[in-house]
């Protein structure tokens, strides 16, 4: 899958006068990268900024040649997000309801729609969920529902936030492996370590700025080091 650069030129965002992420710029190509750091350093700040959920203060948000502040709309068709709590995510009463919803805003025929419905969950071996009502649904199953709805929209970069903290072992290690299945890129913020041993690169964030940028088990040395300091 061709996978379109993010890019953040010089990103300040200030919520009135507190400074939580401080001048940033990166470019973020790799297909597996992590985001660390401690409580309130920005990281979710920064995830929200990948797809036009939160627009920088000063500097520029460029996810390929789109520019985040012009055209959110066509971005987050490129960038879909898993939020932490899938509850807040699922909006129908019915899990193929859920994922067919989003489709509608695609303007394809009911036909196609259909099919993707069964693709997405068939994909992530929960087609036995389909008619399920969702408020029904255990913490690990609206995980995967929430993130079958973002896979529906062929999205090429998923970002999640916090996605395992909700999760009991056996729940956390399947969305783990469906994380490592992905053709798409995955950006994935977490407290959970362990996750992010076979990803590509990891950002340290800490008082709004990039503390660290690098192999995961040097990030994750970092990360512990200021932690403990």
């Amino acid at each position: 899958m061709d996978l379109p650069s993010i890019r953040l030129e010089n990103v300040s965002v200030r919520y009135d006068d507190r400074a939580v992420l401080r001048d940033v710029s990166i470019s973020l190509d790799e297909q597996r990268i992590g985001v660390i750091g401690a409580n309130g350093a920005g990281k979710s700040t920064l995830s929200r900024l990948l797809n036009g959920l939160v627009l920088p203060t000063d500097g520029a948000v460029h996810v390929g040649g789109l520019n985040t502040r012009q055209h959110s709309k066509q971005i987050r068709r490129e960038v879909g997000f898993v939020f932490q709590n899938p509850a807040n995510q699922i909006i129908m009463p019915i899990v193929s309801d859920d994922i067919a919803f989003g489709l509608k805003n695609l303007s394809l025929p009911k036909s196609e729609r259909q099919q993707r419905v069964a693709e997405t969950l068939d994909e992530l071996n929960i087609s036995h969920l389909a008619d399920r009502e969702s408020h029904t649904l255990s913490g690990g199953e609206q995980q995967m529902v929430a993130l079958a709805s973002v896979l529906a929209m062929r999205p090429r970069t998923i970002v999640f936030d916090e996605p395992t903290t909700m999760l009991d072992l056996r729940n956390r290690l399947a969305l783990q492996h469906e994380i490592a299945k992905l053709s798409q890129r995955a950006i994935v913020v977490t407290h959970d370590l362990e996750i992010l041993e076979d990803f590509e690169r990891v950002l340290v964030i800490t008082d709004g700025t990039i503390a660290f940028d690098g192999d995961p088990a040097e990030a994750i040395a970092h990360y512990r080091q200021w932690s403990h300091a």
